[in-house]
């Protein structure tokens, strides 16, 4: 559950920065299945490809969290 809660954080924090999650995955050198892997697979993100993603969208980790 806390997976899929972190991919839809991160889902719309880039919605509100106007930009794809397709497109932030690539400008970050993260797989393209990534998202999908925590929503569907329920897989635990690492917390460097968490940290990356953080500073692209210019927020914490701790945004990610419920």
């Amino acid at each position: 559950m806390l997976n899929q809660h972190i991919a839809q954080s991160i889902k719309n924090l880039c919605k509100e920065k106007s930009i794809s999650v397709s497109a932030m995955l690539k400008t970050c050198g993260i797989n393209p299945t990534f998202i999908y892997e925590m929503e569907k697979k329920n897989k635990s993100p690492r917390i460097d490809k968490l940290a990356i993603i953080a500073e692209f969208l210019e927020c914490s980790i701790k945004d990610f969290l419920p």
